[in-house]
Formats: structure tokens, C-alpha cells, sequence
């Protein structure tokens, strides 16, 4: 067997491997068809030539297990092939369906097609044709995709084999879809297979470029446009009565991937006709045109909600907000709600689109008046959006009936506006948090007429601490004012040029004194800010993780409610596998790739076990970070890992184990069994988070502005309150509180509202607001009229 490539254009290594996997005595002698494949020592384009070598190989062949290496390393980067290895690759493909196991898979050689660096020799070409008769032949449809890019390669289809592939592909959308990329080659069809999600498991990872190659073809957009007008008409067709209603059958399986296919090119192209046609679509797909609670297709609208993930815009979410308000199906509606979250994250690696805000006629005050039958309704932005009712100038406590009775779909209508502005605001909040790691900068042009001329952008960017450039040059942190911007001391900071960035502070940048300053600042104010900023945590390198190189055991060995921390990563953003007592669902690895898609973040964690009430548990292990290189994930030591981007993925580990932990469960110790209370006493009372230290430091600000702040004594780890029948310790980490003398434990429920209520908070933080509610409780111990918490205190007198 000839090589697919010189060995002078191998490395040694790669050369070596090649000369086993292509020799069958040097893979009987060469120690090196025994050893574990060092893939990183293997350039992309080695792993291709390899890879075609590899392939013919026997489970029996003495270097399969170097063949196992390379196909390993293959699904996790983007090997690179040579027109001479892509042949080869197709030819062994030929070659295994001679075998009883052979497959063919026609997945992989499309896979190779579009990785391949040069023209395709004719020989490519005529085992492509071989392949497509031999499975055709078969009456396999399975890949129907990656079936027509092979026969657009070697010649075409057969009317045969043809009507073999797409027995279930003749709806029409889709038909219209196979039609248009016929003509347009094999490049073009390879794309469609590889965009279409047929996969094998030699494939590597999706081509990241595959959606921008597919959106620059104008043929296949301007199909797009014809795809979604058809489905607008067909699901207005159903609504009216015209196409008789049936759940869950508008489209079908193949019109549903078609479908989600063209909103993808649309949406990354930012076609201008794209709204008025995906919001009607979405809102007729989403609600029966009978009263009954479920939908023309459930199937399209997570079809699109994973599309606008892929690629959002601040208008998308917002049809998919609309949606999910007239949704009727329980089911639609809690998934619309994870998706709606996702896309609110991925927003914010796109900062080109993300902060288009529409005018819903809020001045820069922050407030809308509208009169209605002689009311006025009156809805604020402060810092959430609030609707109120005025008559007279007095406000009232509820909807007048009157308006109720006669005015019944403006009150709707209002109502609808003050969760599009509360979304709005999510989401420019949220796309300016992200673009920490980023490394976001907006030219100030764009921050004063997007943002800040909006009175919803406003709202927002006003509350939020810029760094803008100086006369010196340098930069200074300011807040927003209603005439500039102005620095920590009050002075006015020149306003920037048109053209010069601004970008959020942060306080990884800057001096423990600043930070005390705007911490200060912003709580004589009274300002809360849209999301943790002068109180963000920050997280730097420990000499630990230096020593361990490549991972990070600073949140590991942890035990935490699963279903808990599994809600709580998939909101954040987070990909992670489902872990149960089955087979293969004891550890899973849980990755965010930052915005920016430079880095991710991996978190390794384990399925302990169910308790008898039906209680999950699992156990947090290890963090490592990875970096993009030519399209794949590699490990890289945390030393290389940009401050930025370590503490703002760590920021995410902490605020895991911070909610998740059964150490924040009070009554884990009252269960009745000794299983985990070591952990749960230890971690209830353990030294503070970074997430615990920053409530501290919150704390420090509030207590002193309280009536019970002569009662109240910070200390390291702990809130101490003085009652007037004991003295309480609560924990400023896991808010769990000991009594003295004897730190004996005192459980107390959380309430909903506690006396704190009147109490400015400078964040949104649960745990900060019930470790004030029991504050407050505590300072007047003897008023206390709970049972459960008058018996605990009488019995520890």
C-alpha cells in the first residue's frame, strides 16, 4: 500500500505513526503501535493523512490501537486533508463495504470533502460514485444529505436511488430546499449535510465557519426568504381554517430541520424582511386556533429557538418572548423559558446586535404615561419596570374595575409592554456582563445614540461605572450623568470624542481603595446597579493551581442537591449531560465557552446518590479551562488562562456551589441520618467564598444605615447579632446561625419578606437578604412568636 502523503512533509513523529498503520511488520515490532498517541505532537493536517491511513485497519490489526488515537483526536479537532488523503479516505471507504461489517459511511467522506485543501483528484470522484451505488443500492436512507453531496461528486443520482434517499424527505419546504442546492455543486450539498447535523462517529466537530459559507451563497438566502413565507402562509392557512388543525403536524421532520436551516442564514445575514415574516410565523405556530392547549408545532418553535441561540438578535428573543405569552402547552412554555435564557446569553457575544433597542416610549426619566377611561397608567423603570394606576394624583392599589370591565385589552396591551421592557432590559444588562470576558468596547457614538438616547438603554447604562479616556490619555472610571459622565470625587470627566471606546470597569483592574470607594459611593446613593460590578467578585491564580498546572481543585469535593446545580448550569449557560443511577451517568463534564469563543470553562462533577425522599445528590470535582486552536479545544495551563477570563468563569463555579450546597440547607441536619453532616458542618461554617466576602463587604455598608446596627458586629466569617435572650452568630456564607454560649445550632425557616424590606440593597442577592431578615428577627429575639423557634430558644436557655 502506497502512502497518502511524502514522508518528508511528516514530521517524525507523524511519520513514525504513518509507517505503522500502513506497514504491517513495523506494527509488529515498533513499540510505538503500543503507546497512547501523543495527538499534540500531530499537526491538523497529519491527523488527516493519518486518519485515511488508519481507516483500513482490523479490529485485529496489532496498530489498531493507534487507530483508536487517531479517530479520537479526529472527533475532537478539525483534521485537515490533502486531496491525495481525502482520496485515500474515500477509497478505504469503498474498500469497507466489501467487508460483512462494512458501513461505507458516507458522513465521513463528506466530512473530508469539505475539509479537503485542494481540488479532488478523479479518483475521488469515481469512489464517491461507488459509494452512493453501493449504499443506494442498499435502500439506505439514513444520510440522505451527505448521500447527495457524494452523487453530486461522482455524477448524480439515479432516479432509483434518488427516491430511495428521500422517501421521507417530499414535504414541500424541504423538497424546495434538495431542489436548490442540486444545482449548486457538491461543495455546496456537502455544506447542507454537514449543516443538516448528520453526523457519524468519526466525525470531528461542526465546521465553526459552516453557517457563514451557507449565508454567502445568495441562492440559498434567497430560498430562505421563499421557506419562511411558505411556513407564514401555511400556519396563517391553519389559524384561519383553510388547512384543517391538527397538534404538532403544521411541518415535518425534514421541513422542521429546513426550516430552522433558513432562519439560521437569515438571521446571520440580518436580513431586514426577517422580522416581518418570524414574528407572525412563531405566533401562529405557538397557539391552537381552538381553545385547546397545544400548538401547530411545538417542533418548530424549539427548532427556531435553537437557531436564534446559534445567532441571536435583541428582535428574535423578543418574538420568542411573544410567543411564549400566548403559548397555551405547560410543556412549550417551560422549555421556551430555558431556551429564552440561553439566547439571553448568547447574546452577549454578539455586541453588534445586541443593543438595538426599540423606542416603547419611555423618556429618558425612565417612565411612560398612557390615559385610559380617565386614568392615567403610569410605567417606571426603577431599576425593574413597574405599572401603577393614578386617578387624581393618588395612586391605587389595583386596577380599577371600571378599566377592567371596558378597557380590558388596553390593560393587556400594558401589561404586555412592561414584560417587553422587562426583557429588554434583561437583555442589555446581560449582553454588557458578558462582554467582561469578551473584552467588549463600544465606540462612544454608538453607547450615547443606542444606549444612552434610549430611555430603556438608559435606565441601564446610567447605573453602571465606564472607564472613558482623559486629556492625559489614560482612562478614568466615571458613572453616567445627565451631562457626561463624572468620577469617584464628583468631577466632571470631559465628554469622549465620536469615535473614541468606552468600556465597563471592572474591579480585577483597578485598587482595593477604588473599589471601596464606589462600593461606598454607590450605597450613599443608594444606586443599584443592573448586575454585580463595584461588589463583583474577583478571582485570582492561588499558588495551589499554579501547582497543579492544569486544573484547579478550588470548588472540588463540595455536595450539592443535583437537580439544583443541573438547573442552575443549564440557565448559565452551561452544556452538561443529565447524571442518574444508570449506567454511564455517574461523572459528566460540564463546559461554557465564554464569550469572545476563545475559551471555555469545564467542570467535572459526580452523581452520589438518591435519598429516600427522592433527593439527588452529587459532588463538584475539578476545574480546567481549554483554548480554541484551529477550530478544536485544547487544555491549557491555568497560568495562560487571561485574568479576565479565569475569574469570571470561576465567578460561575462559586455562585454553584454558593446555591447549590447542601451546607445552605438548614434542616440537612435534622434528616434523621448521618449521611454527609461531617461535609454539612464543616461547609456551613467554613471560611468565606468570594461570593460570601463580597456580601461581608455589602454588609459593612447596610448594617451601620439600620435601626439594629448597635446590635450587630461583624467579624470574619460571621454577622453576630446581640437578641435579648442570647447572642447569634449567622454565617455569612451559608447564612446557618449558632447560638451562644456552646455555638449550639438554631434552624430557622427562611420567610419570604423579612423586616429588611425597607433596607436598600446595593445587589440582588437571596442570601444577603435572608441573612437580614434573621438579623432583624434576632435583635428582637423576645418577640418572637414561632413555635418551632420559641421551643428551640426555651430549650437552649
Amino acid at each position: 500500500m502506497t502512502t497518502v502523503l511524502p514522508d518528508a512533509a511528516l514530521s517524525p513523529y507523524a511519520a513514525d505513526l504513518l509507517r505503522v498503520v500502513t506497514v504491517p511488520e513495523a506494527a509488529a515490532n515498533d513499540p510505538i503501535a503500543r503507546r497512547a498517541v501523543d495527538t499534540s505532537r500531530l499537526s491538523d493536517r497529519e491527523l488527516g493523512v493519518l486518519l485515511a491511513a488508519a481507516y483500513r485497519l482490523l479490529p485485529v490489526d496489532p496498530a489498531h490501537w493507534v487507530k483508536l488515537g487517531i479517530t479520537a483526536a479526529c472527533q475532537q479537532r478539525q483534521p485537515v486533508f490533502t486531496p491525495e488523503s481525502c482520496a485515500a479516505l474515500l477509497s478505504a471507504l469503498v474498500d469497507e463495504l466489501a467487508q460483512p461489517w462494512g458501513y461505507g459511511n458516507p458522513v465521513l467522506a463528506v466530512n473530508a470533502l469539505l475539509r479537503c485543501e485542494g481540488p479532488l483528484p478523479m479518483e475521488a470522484a469515481r469512489s464517491a460514485k461507488k459509494l452512493v451505488r453501493a449504499i443506494g443500492g442498499r435502500y439506505r436512507n439514513d444520510h440522505p444529505y451527505a448521500m447527495m453531496a457524494l452523487a453530486g461528486l461522482g455524477g448524480g443520482l439515479t432516479a432509483r436511488i434518488e427516491s430511495a434517499l428521500f422517501t421521507r424527505s417530499l414535504h414541500s419546504i424541504a423538497r424546495d430546499e434538495a431542489s436548490v442546492v442540486s444545482t449548486l455543486g457538491p461543495v455546496a450539498q456537502a455544506l447542507l449535510a454537514e449543516a443538516s447535523g448528520e453526523r457519524s462517529y468519526f466525525s470531528p466537530p461542526r465546521l465553526p465557519d459552516v453557517w457563514q459559507r451557507l449565508a454567502d451563497m445568495l441562492e440559498y438566502a434567497s430560498f430562505a426568504h421563499r421557506a419562511l413565507d411558505a411556513a407564514h402562509r401555511r400556519v396563517s392557512d391553519i389559524q384561519s381554517g383553510r388547512i384543517a388543525y391538527k397538534a404538532d403536524a403544521a411541518f415535518g421532520r425534514d421541513e422542521v430541520g429546513t426550516l430552522g436551516r433558513a432562519v439560521r442564514v437569515a438571521l446571520l445575514r440580518d436580513e431586514p424582511w426577517l422580522m416581518g415574516v418570524l414574528r407572525p410565523l412563531l405566533l401562529g405556530a405557538a397557539v391552537a386556533p381552538t381553545a385547546a392547549r397545544t400548538a401547530p408545532s411545538q417542533a418548530l418553535l424549539h427548532e427556531v429557538a435553537r437557531a436564534v441561540e446559534d445567532f441571536p438578535t435583541p428582535e428574535a428573543l423578543a418574538a420568542l418572548r411573544a410567543a411564549r405569552a400566548v403559548a397555551r402547552h405547560k410543556g412549550v412554555q417551560k422549555q421556551l423559558d430555558r431556551e429564552l435564557q440561553r439566547i439571553q446569553l448568547a447574546l452577549g457575544d454578539r455586541p453588534d446586535v445586541a443593543f438595538r433597542l426599540p423606542d416603547l416610549g419611555f423618556g429618558l426619566d425612565g417612565v411612560r404615561t398612557v390615559t385610559v377611561g380617565g386614568y392615567d397608567a403610569v410605567i417606571t423603570l426603577s431599576p425593574d419596570v413597574e405599572l401603577t394606576w393614578w386617578a387624581n394624583g393618588r395612586a391605587l392599589a389595583s386596577v380599577p374595575a371600571a378599566l377592567r370591565r371596558d378597557h380590558a385589552d388596553t390593560v393587556k396591551e400594558l401589561r404586555d409592554l412592561v414584560k417587553q421592557a422587562r426583557g429588554h432590559l434583561a437583555t442589555v444588562a446581560r449582553s454588557l456582563e458578558l462582554g467582561f470576558t469578551a473584552g467588549t468596547a463600544l465606540p462612544y457614538r454608538r453607547w450615547r445614540d443606542e444606549l444612552a438616547a434610549n430611555g430603556l438603554g438608559w435606565s441601564v447604562v446610567r447605573r453602571l461605572i465606564w472607564e472613558v479616556p482623559d486629556a492625559s490619555g489614560g482612562r478614568r472610571a466615571a458613572l453616567p450623568t445627565d451631562d457626561g459622565f463624572a468620577d469617584l470625587s464628583g468631577t466632571p470627566v470631559p465628554e469622549p470624542e465620536p469615535d473614541a471606546e468606552i468600556r465597563l470597569w471592572h474591579p480585577l483592574n483597578t485598587s482595593a481603595e477604588e473599589i471601596r470607594g464606589w462600593r461606598d459611593e454607590l450605597t450613599a446613593r443608594e444606586l443599584r446597579q443592573p448586575f454585580k460590578q463595584a461588589f463583583r467578585e474577583v478571582y485570582l491564580l492561588t499558588p495551589a493551581e499554579l501547582q497543579t498546572e492544569t486544573y484547579s481543585n478550588r470548588f472540588a469535593a463540595h455536595i450539592v442537591y443535583y437537580r439544583q446545580l443541573y438547573a442552575l448550569m443549564r440557565g448559565r449557560g452551561w452544556a452538561c449531560s443529565r447524571l442518574g443511577p444508570w449506567d454511564g451517568g455517574d461523572t459528566d463534564d460540564a463546559y461554557r465557552v465564554l464569550p469572545g469563543g476563545g475559551w471555555r470553562v469545564g467542570l467535572r462533577h459526580d452523581y452520589r446518590d438518591q435519598q429516600p425522599d427522592g433527593v439527588e445528590c452529587a459532588s463538584t470535582d475539578r476545574v480546567w479551562f481549554d483554548r480554541r486552536v484551529g477550530g478544536a479545544w485544547r487544555t491549557a495551563r491555568l497560568s495562560e488562562v487571561p485574568a479576565i477570563v479565569l475569574s469570571e468563569a470561576m465567578r460561575d463555579v462559586d455562585l454553584f456551589v454558593s446555591v447549590t450546597s447542601i451546607a445552605a440547607d438548614p434542616h440537612w441536619i435534622d434528616r434523621g441520618d448521618d449521611l454527609y453532616v461531617d461535609y454539612w458542618r464543616e461547609a456551613s461554617l467554613a471560611e468565606l467564598t468570594a461570593t460570601a466576602r463580597t456580601r461581608r463587604s455589602a454588609l459593612q455598608r447596610i448594617i451601620p444605615r439600620t435601626k439594629i446596627a448597635d446590635r450587630c458586629e461583624l467579624t470574619e466569617r460571621y454577622l453576630v447579632v446581640r437578641g435579648q435572650l442570647s447572642i447569634y452568630k449567622i454565617h455569612l456564607g451559608s447564612a446557618n446561625i449558632l447560638m451562644e454560649p456552646g455555638n449550639r445550632y438554631l434552624c430557622i425557616v427562611p420567610a419570604r419578606r423579612g423586616p429588611h424590606g425597607s433596607v436598600f440593597l446595593p445587589f440582588e442577592d437571596d442570601r444577603l437578604a435572608l441573612i437580614l431578615s434573621k438579623a432583624f428577627l434576632l435583635a428582637d429575639d423576645n418577640r418572637i412568636t414561632d413555635p418551632s423557634i420559641v421551643a428551640q430558644l426555651r430549650a437552649r436557655r
